[in-house]
């Protein structure tokens, strides 16, 4: 069984969508729906879906990585993950995960490959995901989180999430992990969706997504890789613009 977080915050035009992959995702799951008291219609989807789901609440809550750790503090399954509101699992994604970290009991955790869909699904390209390397992991995020299952053991064993962090808490779970067990294991299969639209953090506050990275590095590793610096005008400026313009 597969304890899964879906930490919301009006985004009830995608819940249900979200809601409906994990049930498809190839493994027996308890599903809890975190919502900060969205107003958007959100709760009659959560309504809808509750006969399926393990709980859930609506109400203001201390952001999101408070209402991951809350989630699947709700559970008991021996795997957990969360998926954003907004992202989605592909067929058998969890299953397939599961199976890896069945045949590497030493892992943490496991990962596979991600894309990034427009809002419409339609508009697709490969987020950037690589097996494992410490030198990688430093110099970029190679694991996309709607990919990604995580021991309940190894997460209890570094507290969850960190709640200090807004934007990069899941990179600073995988330093973490890593730090602790060791290497996550990569599985080279196609297991989620990361949707890409106006309203995400990633878009809107991409200087502090980078700032906050740069400082996980920083406590992890000590210094910042150079090309960090060196990307800092592509990554927070360039990349805006260009998605501006597609929009």
């Amino acid at each position: 069984m597969v304890t899964v977080a879906v930490p919301s915050a009006a985004h009830g035009h995608f819940l249900g969508d979200a809601l409906a992959s994990v049930f498809a995702a190839g493994a027996s799951v308890e599903v809890f729906v975190a919502d900060a008291g969205s107003e958007d219609g959100t709760l009659a989807v959560i309504e809808s879906w509750a006969p399926r789901l393990s709980g859930w609440r609506s109400q203001p809550d201390r952001g999101q990585a408070a209402a991951i750790n809350e989630a699947i503090s709700w559970g008991s399954a021996p795997l957990v993950t969360w998926l954003n509101s907004d992202d989605r699992l592909l067929p058998g994604s969890l299953g397939a995960l599961a199976a890896v970290l069945a045949a590497e009991p030493d892992a943490p955790g496991a990962y596979g490959r991600v894309w990034n869909v427009g809002p419409d699904l339609k508009r697709r390209s490969r987020v950037w995901v690589q097996p494992f390397s410490e030198f990688w992991l430093a110099n970029r995020c190679i694991i996309s989180q709607p990919g990604t299952l995580v021991r309940r053991a190894a997460w209890e064993a570094v507290g969850g999430v960190a709640e200090d962090l807004e934007m990069a808490f899941d990179y600073d779970l995988w330093w973490r992990l890593y730090r602790r067990f060791g290497r996550l294991s990569y599985l080279r299969r196609d297991v989620g969706e990361n949707r890409v639209h106006p309203g995400t953090k990633t878009l809107t506050r991409r200087r502090q997504h980078y700032l906050e990275a740069f400082g996980v590095v920083r406590r992890h590793r000590g210094s910042v890789p150079l090309r960090w610096w060196l990307w800092w005008p592509w990554a927070v400026w360039v990349r805006s613009m260009l998605y501006a313009q597609r929009s």
